[in-house]
């Protein structure tokens, strides 16, 4: 979290979800289970989650198109749990951008506007100063059906903006974007937000994506937040093994706590040679089973003699060459594996080939320890 989003939290949250719960007819498990979040104002929050885990129906309660069975929502200080959607100060942006094809872009941008009865001088200029602001004030005679799939996704945004909301829900806004347009877009989406000022509340399954625009994240599964923070700090220290698995790549290894003290955890992880080492905060019982988690980028190829705090020797099974890094899958004993990625800084440079004997080394630091 960024230390302006830091200190309005500290002040009070603007966007309070309070043990909110809600199962569909016919479903034994909730979709969402007792979920409560602290939203500072400002900020650019993110609900990350594979489908099903309860992200969707989450954000449909906070707009008010869905009533949970429990719990409470607050926005600015003021319950708005029982109100329809059209009385929240909330818009929300659609992943299908739901633009009306017959319409202007003008026009699209203008209709929430025309519904509410404004004036057409304020509207016209309302108007003008949104498509000015995503950079669209040259193209607003055209059609949506005349814009490539970046501009009809800045369409939808300035219509969802045009009656000032307090807080914007968004939908996966760039799902419907091939990836390149995507990145580019992620940025200019992230600038305006900060530039608005407005509290940005966003539902993907693109880990990329909500690491990249959000100040925080929640990753959901099951209907549950699994862990909140920043995205550094959820990518680098994960509470559980689906926050591990979920974000990002990661080898994980189940293993029993050999011995333990300050701060500092040997492990005899199943099915690999001798013991690790890994940084372990809390204190942890000698034969404890745990999880540990070692992203592959954390993984160095090494010399024979370098010295490490933790080191293997392994084949090359498989290699996948991406252009900027290259991820190795390494044998390791004729059983196991663990998956390492290295980046290719150098034009040329020499990889390793398959069925190449080589070694592997991680800092202890790297290692997190999970809690079984």
């Amino acid at each position: 979290m960024s230390a302006a989003a830091a200190q309005a939290l500290s002040m009070g949250p603007f966007l309070r979800i309070e043990n909110i719960s809600k199962r569909y007819e016919g479903t034994d498990t909730p979709a969402v289970d007792d979920v409560s979040l602290d939203i500072a104002r400002g900020e650019f929050f993110s609900l990350l989650g594979a489908s099903g885990s309860g992200k969707t129906t989450l954000l449909r309660i906070l707009a008010g198109f869905e009533r949970p069975d429990s719990g409470h929502v607050f926005i600015d200080g003021r319950d708005v749990t029982d109100l329809p959607p059209y009385e929240r100060p909330v818009n929300m942006m659609f992943q299908s951008y739901a633009l009306f094809p017959h319409m202007s872009v003008a026009d699209n941008v203008a209709f929430g506007l025309k519904q509410d009865g404004m004036a057409k001088p304020e509207r016209t200029a309302r108007v003008a100063e949104l498509l000015d602001l995503v950079h669209l004030g040259n193209k607003a005679k055209r059609k949506p059906h005349q814009l490539s799939g970046g501009e009809r996704q800045r369409v939808a945004l300035a219509r969802a903006l045009a009656k000032h909301p307090k807080l914007l829900l968004l939908d996966e806004p760039l799902g419907a974007l091939d990836r390149k347009l995507r990145e580019s877009t992620q940025f200019e989406l992230k600038a305006l937000q900060a530039r608005l000022g407005i509290t940005f509340v966003m539902v993907t399954h693109d880990q990329d994506e909500a690491m990249t625009l959000s100040s925080r994240l929640a990753v959901m599964d099951q209907g549950r937040v699994q862990q909140v923070g920043p995205p550094n700090e959820v990518y680098e220290t994960p509470a559980t093994r689906h926050v591990a698995e979920f974000l990002g790549a990661a080898n994980l290894l189940d293993a029993t706590v050999t011995d333990w003290g300050n701060g500092m955890a040997t492990l005899a992880c199943d099915g690999f040679p001798g013991s690790f080492k890994a940084t372990a905060p809390a204190a942890l019982a000698p034969a404890a089973r745990v999880a540990v988690a070692i992203r592959p980028e954390k993984i160095r190829l090494c010399e024979a003699g370098a010295a490490a705090d933790n080191k293997l020797q392994g084949t090359v099974k498989d290699i996948a060459y991406i252009g900027d890094v290259s991820t190795y899958s390494i044998l390791l004993d004729g059983q196991r594996s663990l998956r390492v990625q290295s980046t290719n800084a150098k034009r040329g440079s020499l990889m390793p080939t398959e069925g190449a004997a080589l070694w592997l080394s991680w800092d202890a630091a790297d290692a997190v320890v999970i809690a079984e």
